[in-house]
């Protein structure tokens, strides 16, 4: 039996035709693929501006520059999540502040947020879990309260909504990932919604070096940029990718039905929330019960042929931020998840077979 992964990108014929035109034309850095991507997602996204980046973890650091964040600042964020989202914040020299999750959602929990706000915090990044979104009503008006910035780490929910609005189409700051992994792809990459067009210039001169093209033969530096622009091959399986958007969402959520059907609920298991309003099934994960250790389920799940994700370790436990004061204990929500949760196989092309697959190895596995 073919080993089942847990995630697997769907690439069409039609697309692979279309980069490899790309790659005959000559012109495979950025350019008009770029161009027509960002015209794209602006389109999804309501008309507000769009630019494309390298990878979704660039988006976030370059969301914080143009929020304006720097040394002294503090900016709140969940410690469950992929350790970029606290990176970013060290990169730009401000100072990440860590608040526990809602165990019921295992996203931030915004009234500890709410707690943590101090004179020196000057934003916040919420991080969609596995594609579930944060409390966006709560979120700005908390954002409104302490006159916060909000870099919104939408990574994982594209496609996703908010009572009825999709995620990216309001709000302030809105980072997305278009990774190998993500619902839909570049490859590599990442996209930045911004507030309003005078966002525009800054966010492309950050990034490529800080240039402004100036004339036919002339160019001006004035701020310090990085090397972040996505290539046109990247862009134009982005645009064959956007079309299936809506598709790829409703399988995700058809299979993650069937996960709930099928799911012995007497393994002990901790089930995601059935969220079919807001979320896009990014994820399927379990938190597996205490007398099961994770290493050795995903040992034996990989055994029986099926792939297991870990998504995520409780970031703040790393030497990186252990250096910075933080502890076990402090985050007793995210610690527990983070030490068990497993992300099960969920990705548009999966038969209802593969869930009932995984569903009877896992049964297997933990009873």
């Amino acid at each position: 039996m073919d080993f089942l992964p847990f995630t697997r990108p769907s690439i069409d014929e039609a697309t692979i035709a279309g980069v490899a035109e790309v790659l005959r034309s000559g012109w495979i850095t950025s350019g008009p693929q770029v161009k027509a991507f960002e015209a794209e997602l602006s389109k999804l996204f309501g008309g507000r501006p769009v630019r494309a980046y390298a990878s979704g973890t660039i988006t976030l650091e370059i969301g914080l520059r143009l929020a304006g964040m720097g040394p002294g600042d503090e900016v709140i964020t969940t410690p469950l999540s992929w350790v970029a989202t606290a990176n970013v914040v060290q990169e730009v020299g401000a100072r990440p502040v860590f608040v526990d999750v809602d165990p019921a959602t295992r996203n931030i929990d915004l009234a500890l947020a709410e707690k943590a706000v101090t004179k020196k915090t000057k934003a916040i990044i919420p991080v969609d879990l596995a594609g579930l979104p944060v409390d966006r009503d709560r979120l700005y008006a908390l954002s409104k309260k302490f006159s916060l910035r909000v870099i919104e780490d939408a990574a994982q929910s594209i496609g996703a909504s908010w009572r009825g609005r999709l995620i990216g189409s309001f709000g302030d700051l809105v980072s997305f990932s278009f990774h190998a992994n993500k619902n839909i792809t570049t490859a590599e990459g990442g996209a930045l919604v911004l507030p309003d067009e005078s966002y525009i210039p800054l966010a492309e001169k950050l990034r490529l070096q800080g240039v402004v093209r100036t004339g036919e033969d002339g160019m001006e530096v004035d701020v310090l940029g990085g090397k972040a622009n996505l290539t046109d091959v990247a862009a134009r399986i982005g645009l064959g990718q956007l079309p299936f958007l809506k598709f790829f969402t409703e399988q995700r959520k058809r299979l993650a039905k069937l996960y709930f059907a099928r799911w012995d609920r007497s393994l002990g298991c901790e089930l995601p929330p059935e969220d079919f309003e807001n979320s896009n099934w990014h994820m399927f994960q379990v938190v597996l019960p205490a007398r099961m250790p994770r290493a050795k389920f995903i040992a034996r799940m990989r055994e029986a042929g099926i792939g297991v994700g870990v998504h995520y370790p409780a970031m703040h436990l790393f030497a990186l931020y252990r250096a910075l004061g933080w502890r076990e204990g402090q985050f007793p929500n995210a610690e527990r998840i983070g030490r068990a949760i497993a992300t099960l196989p969920l990705f548009p092309a999966m038969k209802d077979g593969d869930v009932d697959r995984v569903c009877e190895a896992a049964r297997a596995i933990l009873k």
